[in-house]
């Protein structure tokens, strides 16, 4: 016969263990039931943000159910991203890609940059960064108006010189105080045109709507 206190152990043993066998439980029902709202969040915001890089009225497709993984040295990016392709009237109107700017002043930049078919730029958007707050931050458009200076520019519109911060001889403005953030992202964007340029054809091609 067991000690009191050996039965006791066990006792507890027991309770400690039916607990965590319901809590797992618990937790496990919670997930699964809030999975779904969450993954429609996330949707929901990814469309927000490709939103902001096209006009209205210059796409009527969804553009998360038109995408392809594309990856280029030119992009920056270490895995495969997506690049959505945006149409209207079932024609192709757009492209949006997503772009990383490895040098930036504290890390890697990663951007959205959307291109129209005829090689202008749609719009960039800051999606992740860890610039310094005050000064390398300003490439959002919550904080400055600076990245919405890409807007219509293409590989002709500055030339190949003025595709640089003003410091360099370019055309785009960089930051009091900070020239790293925008002389980064000012390359990646340039890249991007560099990117579309090259495999316009593909990009813009039917098959390139497949999700």
């Amino acid at each position: 016969m067991l000690p009191e206190i050996s039965r006791s152990m066990l006792k507890n043993a027991i309770v400690l263990g039916l607990f965590a066998i319901a809590t797992v439980g618990v937790v496990a029902a919670i997930q699964q039931g809030t999975a779904p709202r969450i993954a429609a969040a996330e949707r929901e915001a990814q469309v927000q943000a490709l939103a902001q890089i096209l006009p209205a009225g210059s796409y009527d497709n969804h553009l998360l159910d038109n995408s392809r993984l594309v990856q280029d040295e030119l992009l920056g990016n270490r895995n495969p991203a997506p690049a959505y392709l945006a149409t209207l009237g079932g024609q192709p109107s757009a492209v949006i890609l997503q772009v990383t700017a490895p040098d930036g002043y504290s890390g890697s930049i990663k951007l959205l940059v959307g291109i129209l078919a005829d090689g202008r730029l749609a719009g960039v958007r800051a999606l992740h960064h860890r610039e310094t707050p005050g000064l390398g931050d300003k490439i959002e458009l919550a904080k400055s108006r600076w990245i919405l200076g890409f807007d219509g520019k293409s590989l002709i519109q500055p030339d190949e010189a003025g595709w640089a911060v003003k410091k360099d001889g370019g055309q785009f403005d960089q930051f009091a105080g900070a020239t790293i953030t925008p002389r980064a992202v000012v390359k990646a964007v340039h890249k991007a045109l560099q990117y579309f340029d090259k495999h316009k054809a593909e990009l813009l091609a039917p098959e390139a709507s497949h999700g």
